[in-house]
């Protein structure tokens, strides 16, 4: 197959080989925090580095290939320089996509950022995401305005 298109099949999990459990176990793991790195992943679920590196890339859940999901989020961010970029920094480290950015002009030392972030392939949940963006000095308020689920 010399074909640059991916090809997805739906596998009932129990035929799977035992690699390819255990390496979508390390990620459910790592996904969820209960590892902290990719050998504590491994460790846990008796798979060697090398396996878990082989099949990483090409095993995805069901529904995030099946769903695109998007949340909008509107941030009051303090008038000062590298706030905004923080913030930005901080959701592409989570590896979140920001689609739509909309900024209202300071007002008494604040601005209203609106952005629009796919979130499919994050590593955070959306009420993370606000926790963490929350915390971040310069912002002062976190609000998700909308959540959507778009089939892909």
């Amino acid at each position: 197959m010399e074909n640059n298109k991916e090809t997805y099949y739906l596998i009932r999990a129990d035929i799977l080989p035992e690699s390819i459990q255990k390496t979508i176990e390390a990620k459910r793991l790592l996904d969820r925090g209960e590892a902290e790195t990719i050998q504590q992943a491994v460790e846990q679920v008796g798979l060697s580095r090398s396996a878990y590196y082989k099949y990483k890339d090409a095993i995805h859940p069901f529904n995030a290939v099946m769903k695109q999901k998007i949340i909008t989020v509107s941030l009051n961010l303090d008038h000062r320089s590298g706030v905004l970029s923080k913030m930005l920094s901080h959701i592409a480290a989570n590896r979140g996509n920001v689609l739509t950015i909309n900024q209202s002009i300071p007002l008494q030392g604040l601005a209203n950022v609106v952005l629009s972030i796919e979130t499919a392939q994050m590593s955070l949940t959306a009420t993370q995401l606000t926790k963490e963006l929350s915390q971040i000095d310069g912002v002062q308020k976190v609000t998700i305005i909308a959540q959507e689920n778009r089939e892909g």
